[in-house]
């Protein structure tokens, strides 16, 4: 943690960042298992969409 001290005598607290480092693609594997995932999640949300209207 990196600490400053202004005029009046205040501290500032700074967070140290993490160093930063690029994405790797996803395999293809991973990419079949988002797609999994996005499509659960639209029917969920259709679902969910449908049994509101239906109720009100």
């Amino acid at each position: 943690m990196y600490t400053t001290i202004n005029e009046s005598g205040q501290l500032n607290n700074y967070a140290t960042e993490p160093e930063m480092y690029l994405a790797s693609y996803p395999a293809p594997e991973q990419q079949r298992r988002y797609m999994l995932q996005g499509g659960i999640a639209v029917l969920l949300i259709s679902v969910l969409m449908l049994t509101a209207l239906g109720v009100s």
